[in-house]
């Protein structure tokens, strides 16, 4: 008898978090995307934590339950915090009681250790900053930037407000636009100027999530990954493209271009005709795509 597939609720992920180059502030988006992908049974974060500037850390630590590992710097220049990272990996791995692991950093130090434990048929997955070396990025399973997870309440909570004050005139305006005809043109001009404001804001936010343009690379990868899957005619699994994508490029997730799921990217670039294919079960589709007929080359 087959065995099933594995739940991602039934796979146990030791987390282990470099302090030294994760921000305390993307905590709680990280611990929400983990749990996407299975249970952290393991959770420790490694550091000096006498330092100054770690101790923002400390009421994270105690909200998710995250064992932390003090490690001093015994000499300059030297990451005795990495070395302890590393030793744990291996000990946890040898213990041989978990089935991954989420190597959080922006170091490319943890290369090699990602591609040992991916060796040893554990997967890994990788969290970091955009700033995160291609080396330790391409080492991991799949690798999500902390830029694009754990924003969407704070930017909704900042648009709402960005919102609220372009449509509210200031007192001042309003008077002069009943007094005066001449007003009317400076009570418009104080709302477009706080308009323009609000989309200034929103963009900014934009340009620091760095959401990316949709280029000829992200549509070759998307077209090379659907012939790789597709039937005699065409058609390919949109789940199954994504594993390819993934597989290909592991840093690559819809969000990555402001898009929460991959069938509404595809969606917007315009180029793939899409079928949404029934199941039996009136709340789950199975989403099918290919390449236009005018569209390849």
């Amino acid at each position: 008898m087959a065995n099933n597939p594995r739940k991602s609720s039934d796979v146990r992920l030791a987390v282990l978090i470099d302090s030294d180059n994760v921000p305390p502030h993307h905590v709680r988006g990280m611990m929400e995307e983990i749990a996407r992908y299975g249970t952290p049974t393991i959770k420790r974060i490694y550091g000096d934590f006498t330092r100054p500037n770690l101790a923002q850390w400390k009421a994270q630590l105690l909200d998710y339950a995250i064992s932390p590992i003090q490690q001093f710097s015994y000499t300059t220049g030297r990451n005795a915090t990495d070395s302890a990272m590393i030793i744990d990996a291996m000990d946890i791995l040898y213990a041989d009681k978990v089935d991954g692991f989420v190597l959080v950093s922006s170091d490319s130090d943890f290369t090699k250790l990602a591609t040992r434990l991916r060796e040893a048929g554990k997967i890994v997955y990788g969290l970091g900053e955009m700033k995160t070396p291609n080396a330790f990025i391409a080492a991991c399973d799949r690798f999500i930037y902390l830029e694009i997870i754990g924003q969407d309440d704070d930017e909704s909570d900042n648009e709402a407000k960005d919102d609220k004050s372009a449509t509210r005139t200031p007192l001042r305006s309003t008077r002069l636009t009943r007094s005066t005809t001449p007003g009317d043109s400076i009570g418009t001009k104080a709302a477009s100027k706080t308009q323009d404001a609000a989309k200034g804001k929103r963009e900014q936010r934009v340009k620091e999530r760095g959401i990316r343009k949709i280029d000829r690379d992200l549509i070759k990868l998307i077209d090379s990954s659907i012939r790789d899957v597709e039937d005699e005619d065409g058609w390919a699994f949109l789940a199954e493209v994504g594993n390819m994508i993934v597989k290909k490029q592991p840093s690559f997730d819809s969000r990555n271009y402001g898009y929460d799921k991959l069938t509404a990217l595809v969606q917007s670039i315009g180029r793939y005709d899409i079928q949404m294919r029934d199941t039996g079960n009136p709340n789950v589709k199975l989403v099918y795509l290919r390449v236009k007929k005018n569209q390849k080359s």
